[in-house]
């Protein structure tokens, strides 16, 4: 009776349109509860969520409270498959006010999608779509065109040059490791160099970092002299390891440059402060140098050291370049597409907000 004559008096009035309902797109064990403050919340100094299992009859239970005003509790304490019950207490210091019970029962379960990741899904199915389209298409014969990358084009030209000059072909793997992506995508474009050095009779030095990197190299040029159908003339002393240390490195490759006096220098591979250092000292022998990196730091110098330089996703696409196999090709012209359909949605949704339509920028806010 006290508290209910000392609401009276501060005018506490009881929240309303209490709803408690399954949590949504969540993997089950939570309840949301909403509700709505009176207009007269000034004397709320507390705010109190009380939940009943089972039945209206039990006992009370709280399970949260917040010491400002709030709309919203999300109860992750529940069990899946048994109703609850909720109310929810107001309180002005020692007096407090409740509100009534909600009368249908939240039963909380677990969805097997969430809602919040359709958009994920639509870019996913479109994505697979342009890939398989593709693949297709290269196994069938189609014609896919992928644009000319100069760097790749080049080999040819480097290692025919360096055979016409009696010099041998120095290939730099770069400072990174096996479980480098950068390392795994210049394997690949050393075995086309040996396969051609093999096919012109032309030597390949091979000076490593890391000794794993050095026994995957030595099967790289190893299989490329097979592919040329010159196995007799693969020597494994080619592929040896250099050292670990990263200037000691660069100084003994500097070293096997000025003597060896290579006609043509690849630096493919994961390079950090040494990548300048190789670039001018095969710059000051006369070299043909062809480049590539995905250390962003280190492109401007290659760009400016070298003849060609391989960007970034260049050196990931020169496999499949290389090779012309329909799956690789295909997968990165479906890839390409795919990107460019994000791009222009990104283009869209920019403009759309610009001009006050909210809608596709809500849809990518899902994410």
């Amino acid at each position: 009776m006290v508290p209910l004559l000392l609401s009276i008096l501060f005018s506490l009035e009881p929240v309303r349109n209490v709803r408690a309902f399954d949590t949504p797109d969540d993997g089950g064990g939570s309840i949301t509860v909403t509700w709505e403050i009176p207009e007269s919340d000034t004397f709320i100094t507390r705010i109190e969520i009380f939940r009943m299992e089972g039945s209206t009859e039990a006992a009370p239970e709280l399970v949260g409270y917040f010491l400002r005003p709030q709309t919203q509790f999300m109860d992750n304490t529940v069990e899946d498959g048994i109703p609850y019950y909720y109310f929810v207490r107001i309180r002005s210091d020692s007096v407090y006010v409740d509100s009534k019970i909600t009368t249908t029962p939240a039963i909380s379960k677990a969805q097997w999608f969430s809602g919040r990741r359709l958009p994920a899904l639509i870019i996913l199915v479109l994505y697979f779509g342009f890939l398989m389209f593709y693949i297709f298409k290269a196994k069938t014969g189609g014609s896919l065109f992928i644009r000319k990358i100069a760097g790749l084009e080049a080999i040819d030209e480097a290692v025919g040059r360096s055979t016409e000059m009696g010099r041998p072909i120095l290939y730099i793997l770069g400072l990174g490791y096996i479980s480098d992506i950068p390392t795994v995508a210049s394997l690949a474009i050393l075995k086309r160099v040996s396969k051609k050095a093999a096919e012109y009779e032309a030597e390949v030095i091979v000076p490593c970092f890391d000794p794993i990197v050095m026994v995957a190299a030595q099967e790289t040029v190893k299989e490329g002299y097979l592919e040329a159908g010159r196995p007799d003339l693969y020597n494994e002393g080619q592929v040896f390891y250099l050292t670990s240390d990263q200037f000691g490195y660069a100084a003994g490759v500097d070293g096997i440059m000025l003597r060896q006096r290579p006609g043509a220098v690849f630096l493919q591979g994961l390079f950090y402060a040494e990548s300048l250092i190789l670039a001018e000292t095969g710059h000051s022998i006369g070299a043909i140098q062809i480049s590539g990196t995905t250390a962003v730091t280190q492109l401007p110098f290659f760009i400016a050291a070298t003849d060609y330089t391989l960007i970034g996703e260049e050196m990931y696409a020169a496999s499949a370049y290389l090779s012309k196999d329909p799956l690789a090709l295909g997968t990165i012209k479906g890839e390409d597409i795919a990107k460019m359909v994000l791009v222009v949605l990104i283009l869209m949704g920019a403009l759309m907000e610009t001009l006050g339509i909210h809608w596709l920028s809500n849809f990518f806010a899902l994410f």
